[in-house]
């Protein structure tokens, strides 16, 4: 029997006597003794592994990332300031409230659906903080509950409009598009533009909050040993089920290219005015939010309703409540994107949440490799897809050339996106992995 990385000749495997009494070696992992199961080992087999998945048109990120490098390439050789440490700076923070709103894109596509308003619903809550907190005098904590609480209710109405009517997500957003930009209107009222108190600290917080060097270079520490213990008690726990298990120089690797994508933004975040803390907000979202569709009952159920919802009915998923808890949970990313979004600019007004806020967060969402279909994608893809947006964005504005061409450009990643992932979803059609 040949294995992808090693191979086990006859000689080397115990007959039945030896094995566990039906001629299987007993020596390999309980999840590897079928003989019709092709195993990986080693870092060749990790290689093969990952090639054949590529091959099957499981493609990943990988597109995107590639697509982040080759841009970040034209750019940089066409300013060479675009990859200096004070405009990368600048691009984490233009990156973080549409990015925080495309993690809700990210969820409701994994269900198969749209949300339209997000744009609205984050200017809507924008709106909401403005006026209490600068023409009431509403405490800050307050007023921005009041904003995030807005988002939930929004979305738990649209769920319910879904669940209980049966009215396409696509339709519902499109009136709540409309419905809540004029309601924003309203709220801001003949004054239609507020100016935030520049000394409050949602201000300070999103505008002059970075992290010290010291403190970037330790949480980086943080992170590659809590992955590597992750990993470790993954696999002792896997060994001692007697499954397979990844070996320790695969861990080792993986935790040395982590430390390397980790720490070289750093450095160079740090050569101005290092890393902030709203995009590190931003960063805390996206994983909490991957942590929760991978690891959690309802993350899992998220996933198997955008496979298919009869299947995941008749599993015994409550369908309804997944889609009021997506629903609501989009809303309400999209209310803490416009929040985040006034704190930078320092503003509240008629544009808040307008302009492309909704073809960016939905483009991110696209273009990070989360599949329009449903079931498929990761909350990282909200932070690969923004960066790449904002990164269109930043290097045609250090050009100086025209919006129009902005949108064209992002038009053209966008299709060339969604075409990746339908000759993908074929690919793993046609390979038995969709």
């Amino acid at each position: 029997m040949t294995l992808h990385g090693s191979e086990i000749r006859p000689q080397d495997t115990p007959g039945p006597a030896a094995g566990n009494g039906n001629g299987t070696p007993a020596e390999l992992p309980a999840d590897l003794q079928d003989e019709r199961l092709i195993a990986s080992h080693g870092i060749s087999g990790a290689v093969s592994a990952f090639t054949a998945r590529l091959r099957s048109g499981d493609l990943g990120s990988v597109p995107v990332v590639v697509g982040l490098i080759i841009i970040w390439a034209v750019f940089q050789i066409a300013n060479s300031s675009f990859l200096s440490s004070r405009n990368l700076v600048n691009l984490t923070l233009q990156t973080t409230s549409v990015g925080v709103i495309a993690i809700g894109i990210v969820l409701v596509l994994l269900l198969g659906e749209i949300d339209l308003s997000v744009g609205s619903v984050s200017g809507l809550s924008a709106a909401v903080l403005g006026v209490t907190f600068v023409n009431q005098g509403w405490p800050l904590v307050l007023s921005l509950l009041t904003g995030v609480a807005l988002g939930v209710v929004i979305g738990l109405f649209y769920g319910a409009l879904y669940t209980r009517f049966g009215v396409p997500s696509f339709v519902i957003t499109l009136a709540g598009l409309l419905g809540f930009l004029g309601l924003q209107l309203l709220v801001l009222g003949k004054e239609g533009s507020l100016n935030l108190p520049f000394d409050s600290a949602l201000v300070g917080f999103a505008t002059r909050s970075f992290l010290s060097p010291a403190l970037a270079y330790g949480l980086v520490a943080a992170v590659v040993a809590v992955y590597v213990l992750t990993r470790l008690r993954g696999r002792g726990a896997r060994t001692a089920a007697g499954l397979s298990a990844a070996p320790n120089s695969i861990i080792a690797i993986k935790a040395g290219a982590l430390a390397v994508v980790l720490l070289i933004p750093v450095i160079v975040l740090n050569g101005d005015r290092g890393v902030s803390s709203m995009f590190l907000l931003f960063l805390g979202l996206v994983v909490a939010t991957d942590f929760a569709v991978r690891r959690t009952r309802w993350g899992r159920s998220v996933v198997a309703v955008g496979g298919s919802v009869e299947a995941a009915r008749r599993a015994g998923i409550n369908v309804r409540m997944i889609y009021l808890s997506v629903f609501a949970a989009c809303s309400t990313f999209a209310a803490v994107g416009g929040l985040l979004a006034a704190a930078r600019l320092v503003a509240v007004n008629q544009s808040s949440g307008g302009a492309d806020t909704n073809l960016n967060a939905i483009a991110a969402a696209v273009i990070g490799g989360t599949s329009l279909f449903g079931g498929r994608g990761s909350a990282y893809s909200a932070l690969l897809g923004a960066l790449v947006i904002m990164s269109i964005s930043n290097g045609l504005a250090l050009l100086s050339l025209d919006s129009s061409v902005r949108y064209m450009v992002t038009a053209g990643v966008l299709l060339i996106a969604v075409t990746i992932d339908s000759l993908s979803r074929r690919s793993r059609q046609a390979h038995g992995r969709a």
